[in-house]
């Protein structure tokens, strides 16, 4: 699969303090019926989005936001906890969101995300403090140095990526894809042992 290469991301954030967001809460379990990624971004957080009518909730910090400008999600901690389902980075890539910022994002929810074109990062608890209370502050992701930077604010993070995973989103590929862009030096490599 390949999607949009990630180098430098400039962003606007949306800001959920929440901690403990699980993936149902990113995407609930009845939206689980596709193995395709397209359009699920209009079942992200859909329950914090819309009411039992399917009626947007005034009170959504999500409902009137351009997610084209808002690519950033700053989370609180644990985010992305619970069952493993591919579908929650999904559904958070699909509605716009590139990058996802906690100072802990869980495990199993960090490794999808990254097979997916979405970057999760965790940064120390002063920077996450700034940033879940700055709200819409405009953030710059710069992938290759590993460096989140608040413009206006002064305040800048490192962060750490696996380096495959990293050169994957650099890419704009999947691992499955990073071995296809292969082919021709594995030929190569096969014939010479030939």
């Amino acid at each position: 699969m390949s999607f949009e290469p990630f180098e430098i991301l400039r962003s606007r954030t949306i800001v959920l303090p929440q901690k403990n967001i699980d993936t149902d809460q990113i995407i609930p379990a009845r939206f689980l019926t596709t193995t395709s990624r397209k359009g699920l971004g209009k079942a992200a957080f859909y329950d914090w989005r819309y009411d039992v009518d399917g009626r947007p909730r005034n009170s959504s910090i999500f409902n009137g936001v351009d997610p084209d400008t808002h690519r950033i999600l700053v989370a609180g901690s644990n985010f992305g906890c619970g069952s493993s389902r591919e579908h929650a980075p999904w559904a958070l890539y699909d509605f716009g969101f590139r990058a996802v910022i906690s100072s802990d994002i869980a495990d199993i929810f960090k490794s999808n995300a990254l097979k997916n074109g979405l970057l999760p990062i965790e940064v120390d608890d002063e920077t996450h403090e700034y940033l879940l209370s700055h709200p819409g502050a405009e953030v710059v992701v710069d992938l290759e140095k590993e460096l989140v930077g608040v413009l206006g604010g002064g305040k800048s993070a490192t962060f750490k990526v696996e380096a495959f995973a990293r050169r994957c989103l650099l890419d704009g590929v999947d691992p499955l894809g990073h071995i296809m862009n292969q082919t021709d030096a594995i030929k190569a490599y096969e014939e010479a042992r030939a």
